[in-house]
């Protein structure tokens, strides 16, 4: 795999684990409360996207193999491109049931 490929892996890596702890222990209504928290894990999801998005025409092989990339890249630009429509149901809920498994998947492909 070429370096730029496992930089932009790793930038996934650790925007992933950021958002975990920033949310660890964290309920959905402490998230939706704190504009610093929201800000700081809608910021991660920015990085996630656009990493993502560059390991998209880098490395085309690499980026194939995470399931639902153009859904992450979407939901990047949703994020910056609506930022006064996100949905903060949306996004905790992506948290919750998505982070987990990409991080799982840039592991693997980190290996």
């Amino acid at each position: 795999m070429q370096l730029e490929a496992k930089k932009l892996l790793l930038d996934v890596l650790t925007s992933c684990q950021a958002i975990q702890e920033y949310t660890a222990g964290k309920s959905f209504r402490d998230y939706e409360q704190s504009r610093l928290l929201r800000s700081a894990t809608e910021r991660e999801f920015e990085v996630i996207g656009e990493a993502l998005n560059q390991l998209r025409r880098f490395a085309p092989d690499v980026a194939a193999q995470i399931t639902s990339l153009d859904a992450i890249i979407a939901f990047r630009h949703r994020i910056i491109h609506g930022y006064d429509s996100v949905d903060d149901v949306i996004v905790w809920n992506t948290i919750q049931d998505r982070v987990p498994g990409l991080l799982a998947e840039v592991k693997t492909l980190m290996t």
